[in-house]
């Protein structure tokens, strides 16, 4: 029996249909891990000193709430410094140790992480 389909047309089938699997793979993956693709971590992070992870922390908010804020980065030196210190001190080893090898925190690190954002009175940022 002959089919009904030219060989392009089949083609075309099976590649209209590979897509939609490709599509339907990437819908169940969280967002939040999706835009951190080809991220590669600073690989000094596994050596430094807890003191330098606080300064990577509080750059890393003075950088995000001063675009989030509209405001100067010098203007958010202390509530900065109370959520990097506010923080690190809520991590346990492992999230530490997650934060070191990945350079974001994992889960339990991030609902302390937010804590700390209420307790220092910063804007959580929209993800």
């Amino acid at each position: 029996m002959r089919s009904t389909f030219s060989r392009t047309g089949r083609l075309l089938v099976a590649a209209g249909l590979v897509s939609l699997l490709a599509a339907c793979n990437s819908a169940g993956r969280s967002t939040q891990y999706t835009s951190l693709e080809g991220y590669v971590p600073d690989p000094a992070l596994k050596t430094a000193t807890k003191s330098n992870l606080t300064g990577r922390v509080r750059h890393a908010c003075t950088v995000t709430q001063a675009k989030l804020q509209k405001v100067e980065e010098a203007a958010l030196a202390a509530p900065c410094g109370c959520y990097a210190d506010r923080t690190l001190s809520a991590l346990d080893k492992d999230e530490i140790a997650s934060y070191r090898t990945t350079g974001y925190f994992n889960d339990t690190a991030r609902a302390k992480a937010l804590n700390a954002l209420d307790s220092c009175k910063l804007p959580r940022p929209v993800v």
